[in-house]
């Protein structure tokens, strides 16, 4: 086995988990998912507990 067949062998193992990869990704199944963990970031705004500086100007 030269390293010819070594590269090809390596390419099309990296092609195959690429498409896997992207088959997953934009699979049906999973939309639900991802689009709630796209809204991650947004909800964190309004969970967050508030700083030291709000609380104490809460305070005042």
């Amino acid at each position: 086995m030269g390293i010819g067949e070594l590269q090809t062998i390596a390419t099309v193992s990296a092609f195959v988990a690429f498409v896997g990869v992207a088959w997953w990704a934009y699979s049906p199944k999973n939309k639900k998912r991802f689009e709630e963990d796209a809204k991650l970031a947004l909800d964190d705004e309004d969970k967050a507990p508030a700083s030291d500086e709000q609380r104490n100007k809460d305070e005042r």
